[in-house]
């Protein structure tokens, strides 16, 4: 019989910000992924005396990794009634995306994260600082740029599983770097951002080096890493006035969004480094400052999309989708 390697993937219940794990199943080639189990006691998701937690697989692609017809495979967290795990974000996004399907929601995520060495900004010198900001951002220069092998070979493999990756750049902070993923419904993007953060962290471990997704992974004049996330509904993408009422509808609950974008936010969204500071919410035209964000072009053609650039890097992309097609979907 024909076996294959299937990586099962999933989202544990470790606070404040979740991490990813996974797991190795052997398989008949020609069968599709089965539910599986694991011990919850060991991921922050269970007692040791009711330790038994379920992975139901939701989103599978090719495993750009070992190749051939191996897969990697993402899953829900479920209890073993089959309800989902209170660790489970994805199910109420599902729901949400579903109430709300007749507005055809897209969203383009630009993941943020930042290269270590150890302890060490990749490229940074051991002590002290390399010089400040201004040259990194799309830089190119082996003093300017720092892994670049390894976003190259992420990119890659994200576009061999088939996962909608639509570009790459390096960040203002060296060492940070950003990959987008989408267009996508709320759900498809998420599944997909959440299986290449899977990707960046397993294929750092061939550089030897580990990407952070920390809010502030350091301190001082040097830019946070966020999650800048992009929205339309198809109103929006036919005409300006329905891109200023998701605006307007996203304002009139800005506490709970930014309770809900990630952990450390505060000390991101401080109001330098192109953010507008948690405790305010504005929005404008071209304003990388504003909490949302009106592309140039949205505003000339009168039509389009908006920019929510309060997401941390770490937030959990089913929340935020969730959030914002409530939010914005319920106001009209």
């Amino acid at each position: 019989m024909d076996t294959i390697r299937a990586e099962y993937i999933w989202i544990d219940g470790t606070q404040p910000t979740a991490r990813m794990r996974s797991k190795t199943k052997v398989m008949p080639k020609n069968e599709e992924p089965p539910v599986w189990g694991f011990d919850g006691s060991s991921t922050n998701q269970a007692p040791g005396d009711k330790s038994d937690c379920v992975l139901k697989p939701v989103y599978t692609v090719k495993d750009p990794v070992r190749g051939g017809d191996n897969l990697l495979v993402l899953c829900e967290v479920m209890l073993v009634d089959g309800s989902p795990h209170p660790s489970n974000t994805r199910a109420a996004c599902v729901a949400t995306a579903e109430k709300y399907a007749a507005a055809e929601s897209w969203f383009g995520i630009e993941q943020e994260y930042t290269f270590f060495e150890g302890t060490t900004p990749l490229g940074w010198p051991e002590r002290g600082f390399p010089g400040p900001q201004g040259p990194y951002y799309c830089g190119v220069g082996a003093d300017e740029v720092f892994g670049r092998p390894v976003v190259e070979a992420h990119m890659d493999a994200c576009m061999r599983a088939g996962i909608a990756i639509s570009g790459i750049n390096a960040e203002v902070m060296p060492g940070q770097w950003e990959f987008q993923i989408g267009p996508a419904g709320p759900v498809e993007c998420s599944d997909m951002l959440w299986m290449a953060r899977w990707l960046l962290y397993r294929i750092g471990e061939d550089f030897g080096v580990n990407a952070t997704l920390d809010a502030k992974p350091v301190k001082g004049d040097w830019n946070g890493a966020g999650a800048h996330t992009n929205f339309s509904t198809k109103a929006m993408r036919e005409a300006y006035e329905p891109c200023i009422a998701a605006c307007e509808a996203l304002g009139k609950k800005a506490a709970l969004h930014v309770a809900n974008y990630g952990h450390n936010i505060e000390a991101r969204l401080t109001g330098l480094h192109e953010t507008c500071s948690y405790k305010e919410f504005r929005y404008g035209v071209s304003d990388r400052g504003a909490s949302i964000r009106i592309p140039w072009q949205v505003a000339k053609d009168g039509k389009g999309y908006i920019e929510d650039r309060r997401p941390n890097a770490n937030c959990d992309p089913y929340v935020v989708t969730r959030l914002i097609v409530d939010t914005v979907c319920s106001a009209t």
